[in-house]
C-alpha cells in the first residue's frame, strides 16, 4: 500500500485507493508552498478543504501526498526541470483526495527567491481546469503512463 513519511512528525500517512468520482474544484484561492525538496511548509484552508488532509499531516509531507496514480512520471519530471532553473511552470494535474477520489487543476509553480536570488522554496497555486482540455490531457496522460509502464 502506498504510502508518505512525513519529515516533521514521523507519521507515516496511508494513501487511498483511488475511487473513480471527480469532485471538481469550484475555484478560489488554493496555495501551497514547499521547500526545495517538494516538502510542504505551507497549505491554506481551501487546498486542505479540497485535499481533505489537516493541516498537521500536510506540513511536513512531500507534496506528492495528493498525487493521483493516473500521474505520469515525466509531467512531474518536466515540471522538476522547469522549476529548478528558476521558470515558472504550469499543467493539468490530476489529484486524489484523501478519500480516494480525485480533483482536476490546472497548477502553477513558481520559485521563492531569498535576497540574494537563490531558490529557497516553490509556491503554487491552482486554476480551474478547462473541460474540453481535460479529456485531451487524459489521453496524453494514458499514452505517457502506458510507455512507462512498458
Amino acid at each position: 500500500m502506498a504510502h508518505v513519511i512525513n519529515s516533521l512528525t514521523g507519521a507515516k500517512i496511508v494513501k487511498p485507493k483511488p475511487i473513480n468520482e471527480e469532485v471538481p474544484f469550484d475555484g478560489g484561492v488554493m496555495i501551497t508552498e514547499t521547500d526545495t525538496s517538494g516538502i510542504i511548509t505551507y497549505a491554506n484552508r481551501k487546498f486542505r478543504e479540497m485535499t481533505g488532509y489537516d493541516k498537521e499531516e500536510l506540513i511536513g509531507s512531500p507534496h506528492s501526498i495528493n498525487r493521483h496514480p493516473d500521474m505520469p512520471k515525466a509531467a512531474f519530471k518536466t515540471m522538476w526541470e522547469t522549476i529548478k532553473r528558476g521558470d515558472m511552470w504550469e499543467g493539468y494535474v490530476k489529484n486524489m483526495r484523501k478519500d480516494g477520489k480525485y480533483y482536476w487543476v490546472i497548477v502553477w509553480i513558481k520559485p521563492k527567491l531569498d535576497e540574494n536570488g537563490n531558490i529557497v522554496g516553490y509556491i503554487a497555486g491552482r486554476k480551474v481546469p478547462n473541460r474540453q482540455d481535460i479529456k485531451r490531457i487524459e489521453q496524453e496522460y494514458r499514452l505517457m503512463k502506458e510507455h512507462e509502464d512498458a
